[in-house]
């Protein structure tokens, strides 16, 4: 993990977000105090097509029927 001044990272931020794109996980000082991490986002949003999971999933016919009494007082307890 690298540290980097304030100064340091406002001339070359453009890099420093390059370098976090790689994985890489940055410290901003301050006066030699760290204030601020600069790391990749944890979860990427990837983008789904719709309809990519058809004839994969199958809802049978009785998914709205009510659940048995058994397993509602499951939930209850």
């Amino acid at each position: 993990m690298a540290t980097i001044n304030v100064h340091e990272a406002k001339t070359n931020f453009s890099k420093l977000l390059s370098r976090v794109e790689s994985g890489e996980e940055i410290v901003i000082a301050k006066a030699g105090k760290p204030v601020a991490k600069m790391m990749p986002l944890a979860n990427k949003v990837d983008f789904r097509k719709s309809g990519s999971a058809k004839g994969r999933v199958v809802i049978k016919k009785d998914f709205f029927a009510p659940l048995p009494d058994e397993i509602l007082k499951e939930f209850e307890e």
